[in-house]
């Protein structure tokens, strides 16, 4: 189950942070088929935004046919394949650098100090030399 986070500074809209997360949680193995998500109301609470919130996300993802309702059983990952373009991926690691480097440049950290720090949560290996 994903831990959803919402980020009121990145001026994209909460229900559309929803959605973004549910497909990106689906097309990287998170959420399985079948797999439950939590009802509108214990998502909204959660996250601490309005029903309508969280009920406008999950009804845009029924109408792509990601998400199913089952009236009363509730709200689960729907038999689709779904694949991220490239260009959304990559587009969507520029903005979470952007705003990292942002962050941290406004503390004084070097990009060595990142690089360092970044490698220590990654157990030191550098993906690109690996390949």
């Amino acid at each position: 189950m994903i831990d959803f986070k919402l980020d009121p500074k990145s001026g994209v809209p909460f229900y559309r942070q929803i959605i973004d997360q549910i497909r990106y949680g689906i097309a990287s193995g998170n959420f399985k088929v079948g797999e439950q998500l939590p009802t509108v109301r214990a998502l909204a609470v959660d996250l601490k935004v309005n029903l309508n919130t969280v009920s406008k996300a999950y009804k845009e993802l029924e109408i792509q046919n990601i998400i199913e309702t089952q009236q009363g059983t509730g709200t689960f990952i729907g038999d689709i394949k779904l694949m991220i373009p490239e260009t959304e991926r990559r587009n969507k690691l520029e903005g979470i650098v952007n705003e990292f480097l942002t962050i941290a440049s406004s503390y004084g950290f070097s990009k060595i100090e990142l690089i360092e720090e970044l490698n220590k949560r990654n157990g030191g290996s550098n993906e690109k030399s690996n390949k």
